[in-house]
């Protein structure tokens, strides 16, 4: 299990500034089903964008 996720996503409520994600769990999906053949094919439904 990972310790640290690090996210480059800067308009996400999660991101604690220096990359770090704050969130309290991760949820990540493949696009093309229950396998991935790159990260591309990947999404983070973590995200939540932070209000402007």
């Amino acid at each position: 299990m990972a310790l640290e996720v690090l996210c480059e996503v800067n308009n996400c409520i999660h991101n604690e500034g220096g990359e770090k994600c704050g969130a309290p769990a991760i949820s990540i999906v493949s696009e093309s089903g229950r396998t991935a053949s790159s990260q591309e094919e990947t999404d983070c439904r973590t995200f939540e964008a932070k209000e402007a």
